[in-house]
């Protein structure tokens, strides 16, 4: 039996996690800077969805929504906030609203969901390699659906980017369909009704309402990074002190 002692594998782990470190800053400053240019852009977004609503009613609501949830890039946030606004216009009835947009977000991420439990194993093991998706980081995201997936569903909601991979994760992970669709429901429920109103309440101000929802989701997802890095780095330093033994 060789034993390898911890100093030496401190300087090993510290080697090899010096790229995963730079990943997350790097994320953490695209996801800034992707917010950042979207705001410098001067695009009257306001303008086109309205017009867009005249044409097409709650069909721009909803299908924006569901795409959005359901993974592509399409900002069903921002959409619903508009459609707020056009209910305190008349051009809507703000409780439509709501049913709509909360029923595109159960359908797209049940899309997601569904593409994650039949396709998702399958996919991140054979091309997970490439996205710093191991066999082990695989089992501790199924571990950690398995003990806060309900809680992830719901509050993931809130949290721009989040919403989009929490259902494909969700269906990768096998968690239960009836414990998904139940808070899934909820937390569509209460995010179309609180976006949807603070459009209606807060639209004449839209520059103003759209940076701070934008910004607030954007702050939520960098802190979870942070909170998440931090938390891998401490799991990582506490393994490196325990010694391996090796054949």
């Amino acid at each position: 039996m060789k034993r390898v002692s911890a100093g030496g594998r401190i300087v090993r782990l510290h080697v090899s996690n010096i790229s995963k470190w730079l990943l997350v800053v790097c994320g953490v400053a695209l996801i800034a800077a992707g917010y950042i240019l979207f705001a410098q852009l001067k695009i009257d977004i306001l303008g086109i969805l309205l017009d867009l609503f005249t044409g097409y009613g709650y069909w721009v609501v909803f299908f924006g929504v569901m795409l959005e949830n359901a993974g592509l890039p399409v900002p069903g946030e921002t959409i619903l906030l508009a459609a707020g606004f056009a209910s305190a216009l008349n051009m809507f009835r703000l409780p439509l609203v709501m049913v709509v947009a909360a029923t595109g977000a159960v359908i797209g991420d049940n899309i997601g969901y569904w593409i994650g439990r039949y396709y998702g194993r399958a996919f991140f093991e054979r091309f997970g390699r490439f996205l710093f998706l191991t066999p082990a980081r695989l089992e501790r995201i199924d571990t950690f659906f398995a003990k806060h997936g309900s809680k992830t569903i719901f509050v993931a909601r809130f949290i721009t980017g989040l919403r989009v991979f929490a259902a494909l994760f969700a269906g990768t992970s096998r968690m239960a369909w009836p414990t998904f669709f139940l808070y899934n429901v909820a937390g569509a429920i209460l995010w179309a009704v609180v976006i949807a109103t603070l459009g209606h309440l807060f639209g004449d101000s839209w520059p103003l309402l759209e940076r701070w929802v934008g910004r607030s989701g954007a702050a939520m997802l960098i802190g979870v990074v942070i909170v998440a890095a931090v938390a891998w780095r401490i799991s990582v330093h506490r393994r490196s002190r325990e010694p391996e033994t090796e054949d």
